[in-house]
């Protein structure tokens, strides 16, 4: 497959991936057959079987984020309704889950769809040229869902559109385009809880988070005592203790001008973002358990109520 020549910088955010991941992990799981199926009859019904086998588990999504300039960056996604006989999108769906997160984030716009599969299907091409109303260069984010242990790279590929000449007919077809993965601490700190990455070692040591937060906390250390060296030694030159050095009086008062730059307004429009981003997930951390303690004292009081009700008691309570 051609590679990309329109110049563009993706950016992908982990949220994406783990987004999709998620996405494919449900209808995968909802889409199994129960246990208890009976699978004989076999023989007889060879012919019939085949046509009754469930649809591909393919999932259709859009992502969202900012272009700026040449530089593409996919913050975020959102599931979508996919009808299988019209092979096209719900329309009426897309543009009301598009206006309720143009009200949460304003600046995020409609960059593609993604969906999964090994490769891009020609299938796909009719999904990707009906959202060019919405974008007139979406791009198509695929995610392949096989597990590939010889594998190092990310089975995520980001597909652009051309128009290109095929025997002498002007075809639109896709292209692969690079991408790097870009994260900020929030995406960090919730991608290494949700991988529970180890060390290479296999020790049951600290996890790869932890190990990158204490070599911060060292450096703070090391910053803070160096200061407080520098502190003393101005401390002694102004008592008179030791002699004024005029040239280490200027790079101290050269360093010092330096620190009024940090309290500009975006610095503190990026610090309120990125702490709002770890209380969020803090939130919905603490929601999570919490949802998941009650999941279990409801089950254990319908199985108590269950085992009242057998001997003419009440009946379930939830």
């Amino acid at each position: 497959m051609a590679t990309s020549s329109s110049g563009l910088t993706f950016k992908l955010h982990p949220l994406v991936i783990v987004n999709i991941s998620d996405h494919h992990t449900r209808v995968k799981s909802q889409s199994q057959p129960p246990p208890h199926t009976c699978h004989h009859q076999q023989d007889d019904n060879s012919s019939s079987s085949s046509s009754t086998n469930p649809p591909s588990n393919r999932v259709f999504g859009c992502v969202i984020g900012v272009q700026r300039g040449r530089t593409v960056e996919i913050f975020n996604s959102f599931e979508l309704l996919y009808d299988p006989v019209t092979n096209s999108l719900d329309r009426g769906f897309l543009e009301k889950k598009q206006e309720l997160y143009k009200k949460v984030f304003p600046n995020f716009y409609v960059l593609g769809w993604y969906s999964t599969g090994a490769d891009a299907e020609e299938s796909d091409m009719q999904i990707h040229k009906a959202l060019m109303d919405i974008n007139e260069s979406p791009v198509y984010v695929l995610l392949n869902p096989l597990i590939n242990h010889s594998q190092k790279d990310l089975p995520v590929t980001i597909y652009e559109s051309e128009m290109h000449v095929i025997d002498g007919i002007p075809q639109l077809i896709f292209v692969r385009s690079s991408y790097t993965i870009e994260t900020v601490e929030a995406e960090r700190i919730s991608v290494d809880h949700v991988a529970h990455l180890k060390p290479s070692d296999g020790g049951s040591a600290a996890t790869q988070l932890a190990a990158h937060l204490t070599g911060i906390h060292s450096a703070i250390k090391m910053l803070n005592s160096r200061i407080r060296v520098l502190h003393h030694y101005l401390n002694a030159m102004q008592n008179g203790e030791i002699p004024v050095e005029n040239s280490l009086l200027r790079q101290v008062s050269s360093l010092l001008r330096r620190l009024p730059a940090i309290e500009s307004q975006k610095f503190q429009d990026d610090f309120l973002m990125e702490y709002n981003d770890t209380l969020l997930i803090s939130y919905l951390a603490m929601f999570t358990d919490c949802s998941s303690t009650m999941n279990d004292l409801v089950d254990k009081i319908n199985v108590a109520y269950e085992r009242v009700s057998r001997r003419g008691g009440r009946t379930a309570f939830i």
